[in-house]
């Protein structure tokens, strides 16, 4: 056979060839290609091998690692995007379809505007007829893993989760050390899952392959599943807050989310399927789902635990895991939202020491801060909180005799805000809890009343 070559305009199909797990390691092989050409084979290592999986629990966790199988084909199907998707072996069923449809094309539609790409009604995962069987009850323990990132969503998800009583591991997956020193400082037990992406996919992005965002929150919630189930924890918990399930509207294309993936509409359908395919009593749940970015930094804001630890600047997160320099790069819109929300619950001297500098008290950072109000520019494709929250959060330290003096906060009062509809810019309204949710009705009572002290 000819030697094959990376020619993306002229892939004809993405296959899906096969998943499996070896109980003994924990080392999951997801297994890829394009056309007839060579096997893409990405690797996931789960620790705490090896395991022992018999009956309905052996047959869970083969269910969780299609899905994950499933889910994580994003990555490798977005180098070409073409037309036809295999799926070799036993067929899916209309439900996962469906699921897996909706995920590839909301969940790229961020990489499809960057690319120019039409990803509407191209996208059609094979599927027989027959319903999948009822997933079954495993006896799950009431323990959560609950997604760590470095960032303060999910330390102010941790500490929530340790107040109310709720046992817990704190899983991340890669190699981020800066993640692994926030996770160390929880003084919790930890989880940390190897990833590895199939080398030829680096190659073939040097060869002209489609690049940009993916959902990697769908293909982190697939792994975290497999993993509750290999550690017998009835709980994947997420800390992702109302806000993302809102996009950037784009003249001309309407609204694109960044973080679909982080949204209501994915936890939903995912967190649905779960329970309905994989194993009844595994419970999914964003535990911030009904808080606003606002008020997820004020919760934060109530302890200084982490001010040496945590970042949520984007930039910092390398795929190779090695660790900054610097925590905050001061420069990106993660930055500048996490310190204007901040900037509203602690003391000035406090946020200044954790960020090195004063965003606000810097002239050349105007055109980034716009952003986040959409002023002169849509929402940043970033993981940030709404406009409005924003709108409301400059609204409110112009008003503070801490920081109305400085530069960013003074221009927004006096040429921003008379352009802007008065009643719009309250920030309590912003601060209760309301919405659409999955977490457990006992935990949220509790949570609710923490949040509301």
């Amino acid at each position: 056979m000819a030697e094959w070559s990376f020619r993306r305009d002229a892939i004809a199909a993405f296959r899906f060839v096969r998943c499996g797990l070896d109980p003994a390691t924990g080392e999951a092989e997801l297994v890829y290609a394009f056309d007839d050409g060579p096997e893409l084979v990405e690797r996931v290592r789960f620790a705490g091998a090896p395991f022992v999986l018999e009956g309905a629990k052996a047959e869970a966790v083969q269910r969780a690692l299609r899905l994950l199988h499933l889910v994580a084909g994003v990555s490798y199907y977005k180098a070409a995007v073409p037309a036809e998707i295999r799926i070799e072996g036993a067929p899916i069923d209309a439900a996962t379809a469906g699921l897996l449809t909706a995920l590839y094309e909301n969940g790229l539609g961020e990489f499809a505007y960057r690319n120019g790409l039409s990803l509407r009604g191209r996208i059609a995962f094979p599927h027989g007829d027959a319903p999948p069987p009822a997933a079954p009850a495993l006896g799950l323990e009431a323990h959560a893993l609950t997604a760590i990132g470095g960032g303060k969503d999910s330390l102010v998800s941790i500490e929530a989760l340790r107040a109310a009583g709720v046992a817990q591991t704190v899983a991340w997956i890669g190699g981020s050390q800066l993640i692994a020193a926030c996770a160390a400082r929880t003084g919790l037990p930890t989880l940390n899952v190897g990833r590895t992406l199939a080398p030829e996919l680096f190659e073939y992005n040097r060869q002209g392959a489609w690049n940009g965002h993916i959902p990697v929150t769908a293909v982190n919630s697939a792994i975290l599943v497999l993993a509750a189930l290999l550690h017998g924890a009835g709980q994947v918990v997420f800390s992702n807050e109302r806000s993302a399930s809102y996009g950037s509207l784009i003249p001309g294309s309407g609204e694109v989310n960044h973080q679909w993936s982080k949204g209501w509409d994915f936890e939903r359908a995912f967190g649905e399927h779960v329970a309905a395919h994989v194993a009844a009593d595994l419970q999914y749940y964003s535990l911030l789902r009904p808080f606003s970015e606002l008020a997820v930094a004020r919760q934060f804001a109530r302890t200084d635990r982490y001010d040496a630890h945590f970042s949520s600047c984007n930039r910092n997160f390398h795929i190779l895991g090695e660790r900054p320099t610097s925590r905050w790069c001061g420069q990106c819109p993660k930055c500048h939202f996490v310190f204007l929300a901040l900037a509203n619950f602690m003391p000035k001297p406090r946020l200044v020491a954790i960020f090195g500098r004063n965003l606000l008290d810097e002239p050349a950072q105007a055109p980034g801060f716009d952003a986040l109000i959409e002023y002169r520019d849509h929402k940043p494709f970033e993981c940030v909180g709404e406009a409005r929250e924003s709108r409301a959060a400059f609204a409110a330290l112009a008003a503070s005799p801490a920081w109305s003096e400085d530069a960013l906060v003074a221009r927004f009062a006096r040429e921003i805000r008379p352009q802007l509809d008065a009643d719009g810019l309250a920030l309590a309204p912003l601060l209760d809890a309301g919405g659409e949710h999955r977490v457990p009705p006992a935990l949220w009572e509790r949570l609710r009343a923490a949040f509301a002290a």
